[in-house]
């Protein structure tokens, strides 16, 4: 966490050039520190606009002194890198970059979802839950058929039925209010000047509207998304977003009342509860009574060696810090800590501690976490599945040969009416952390579920499929129910990880991180964790590494990226190894030393078109 050298392939600031920061070229990385002033007048500058990759790019990292901001686009990113060289805060750059996202990660997030904010003053760590709703009029048998059974997944995503009360606006007005510095309607300036200028469409986007088996079959978004010919609109072409900046402009004047009450939420639900062939339940009433709620964070102590960390994520709804908790603890009661990257990669001895872990985290999940409105924690605390004994008592039933499927465990030894959740798919998401110059952090993750969502277009913007992580089966064959089945007003459970990390003995933060990625965000997320807290990796080094995981079933490993003798060594323990594609996009802020300066050292996954800024 504290490297006594800046590693030569640290990249400055800008994240559009490709100049090195070689240690000569440091002291230009100090005089820095002085250029984030607060003028009067807040000007979006438009910054030029590459054709991103949809590929593997490599990022060396980032380096910066005074504050930094990472997010999965260019665009976005550099809307708070503004908003922070104006005085900003971390709370103001995150609406900002959440504003750009909506426009220009359409697919991931927008003001049409919802997310978790987690943010620090330097004392205090809170946790701001945005989380979609069910509606009033929704019930357990929402997904299923005529035949009582629970209908295929994508027949329950796209249309209306999937939609929930989206949270994200709202809450992101609630942290405003708390720790803004600029004015709301600053914020709104880049992602409007955006989208009625219009943005170049990135590779990426490109290939997924491409590949997109649904998005075409809603009339809006097929005008906005594709070609006359049908064909996805062309890589760095300009899209412009009229609707959008319109919406923007009206939640910039009026605030989050803006959409969930008038004529854009009339123009929500109306798409909702008027699709031709899967009509939902969202409601006027829904949209304008949803609150964003603020929890306690869920903060664990975590030691390497000597080293007190005090790591805090995100409680249910999501189930992300639970088990990322549970797989970091249950590995420290096993000889994970001797086992050093081989070759720069995780050795399979390594490989199987880690996924009988998360084996053993996600059947609790699957057995516990739910919305804690709904749903109460065993022994009356969600900390009791991070407890110490407890762990150390699951820990015992790793082997040398892999459980494949592991069963939940007993905290407390308290009893449970609840059935485990069936494995469901979960996807989706986007990243945003950030440190200002004032001593506060967030670490946001943001969503619309699946990718494009639920495929509706309304204003120049996307609806969520969020309720579809929700159980499609509301209870088990023997008829008892599952924690996380469909309830009016509920919120579904989620995978999202915002993480940050502190000294223990001082409280400074040391990391900023989290990722999207479905239920794979718990791995993407706790991958980086061990890479910067027990490997010693920089964030970049870490993000970079291949992923991994266990949903409790087959162990995936990214594919092309292990040795055979590593798949053929988890195979011989009984596992069965799936190489796959795991697409994440981490972002990650540590804090670092480099010629006895403090510096926030900053990364962003290649596989996604995300950079890190600051000064």
């Amino acid at each position: 966490m504290s490297p006594t050298a800046l590693p030569a392939t640290s990249h400055l600031r800008r994240p559009f050039s490709r100049n090195l920061l070689a240690p000569a070229a440091l002291a230009t990385l100090m005089a820095l520190t002085g250029c984030a002033g607060a003028p009067s007048q807040f000007a979006y500058t438009v910054p030029a606009q590459p054709e991103g990759s949809s590929g593997y790019t490599e990022k060396p990292g980032w380096a910066t002194e005074k504050f930094a901001v990472a997010a999965a686009n260019p665009l976005a990113t550099d809307a708070g890198y503004q908003i922070l060289k104006a005085g900003g805060s971390a709370v103001d750059a995150a609406i900002a970059v959440q504003m750009v996202l909506t426009l220009v990660e359409p697919q991931s997030s927008g003001i049409g979802g919802g997310a978790f904010l987690l943010h620090s003053n330097g004392k205090l760590v809170e946790a701001y839950d945005g989380r979609e709703t069910a509606p009033a009029a929704a019930d357990e048998k929402l997904f299923l058929g005529a035949d009582g059974k629970p209908v295929p997944f994508y027949d329950g995503v796209v249309g209306g039925r999937s939609v929930g009360v989206p949270g994200t606006v709202r809450m992101l007005e609630m942290a405003h209010k708390q720790h803004g510095k600029l004015p709301w309607a600053t914020l709104f300036q880049p992602a409007i000047t955006l989208a009625e200028g219009g943005f170049k469409v990135s590779a990426r986007l490109n290939t997924l509207v491409k590949a997109d088996a649904h998005l075409k079959k809603d009339p809006v978004a097929a005008a906005y998304f594709y070609k006359a010919d049908g064909d996805a609109r062309d890589v760095g072409v300009n899209l412009r977003n009229p609707e959008l900046a319109a919406v923007l402009r009206k939640i910039a004047a009026e605030g989050s009342k803006a959409l969930h009450e008038g004529e854009v939420a009339q123009a929500i639900v109306d798409k909702v509860q008027k699709h031709p062939t899967n009509p939902g339940k969202l409601s006027m009433a829904d949209l304008a009574g949803y609150q964003p709620k603020k929890r306690e964070a869920l903060c664990h102590d975590y030691q390497v060696a000597s080293k007190d960390y005090r790591v805090c994520g995100f409680p249910p709804p999501s189930s992300g810090a639970i088990a990322i908790g549970q797989i970091l603890g249950i590995l420290k009661n096993t000889d994970a800590a001797a086992k050093p990257l081989q070759d720069g990669l995780p050795s399979a001895d390594w490989l199987h501690l880690y996924t009988e872990a998360a084996r053993l985290a996600f059947a609790d999940r699957a057995q516990y976490v739910a919305d804690p409105d709904f749903v109460q924690p065993p022994a009356g605390s969600w900390t009791s599945l991070l407890a110490p004994a407890y762990l150390a008592e699951r820990a015992k039933l790793i082997g040398t040969q892999s459980m494949k499927v592991a069963q939940p465990g007993n905290p407390a030894a308290v009893k449970t009416s609840y059935a485990p959740m069936p494995d469901q798919p979960e996807y989706g998401t986007s990243h945003i952390s950030i440190v200002d110059a004032f001593g506060n952090a967030v670490a946001m993750t943001t969503t619309i579920e699946d990718q494009f969502g639920a495929r509706q277009m309304v204003r120049g913007f996307l609806l969520n499929n969020e309720l579809t992580d929700f159980s499609f089966a509301p209870t088990d064959a023997q008829g008892q129910p599952i924690a996380n089945r469909v309830q009016p007003g509920k919120r579904p459970r989620s995978s999202m990880s915002p993480t940050l990390v502190f000294d223990k003995a001082t409280g400074e933060l040391l990391m900023s991180g989290g990722s999207p990625g479905g239920a794979a965000i718990i791995h993407y997320t706790a991958k980086t964790l061990y890479g910067v807290l027990n490997w010693g990796l920089m964030p970049q080094q870490a993000i970079n590494l291949p992923n991994f995981g266990s949903m409790n079933g087959p162990t995936l490993l990214e594919e092309k990226r292990f040795p055979p003798a590593t798949v053929e060594a988890l195979r011989a323990r009984g596992a069965e190894v799936r190489e796959m594609n795991m697409t994440s996009g981490l972002q990650a802020i540590t804090r670092g030393q480099a010629h006895g300066k403090k510096l926030w050292m900053g990364g962003a996954d290649p596989r996604r078109e995300g950079v890190v800024m600051g000064d």
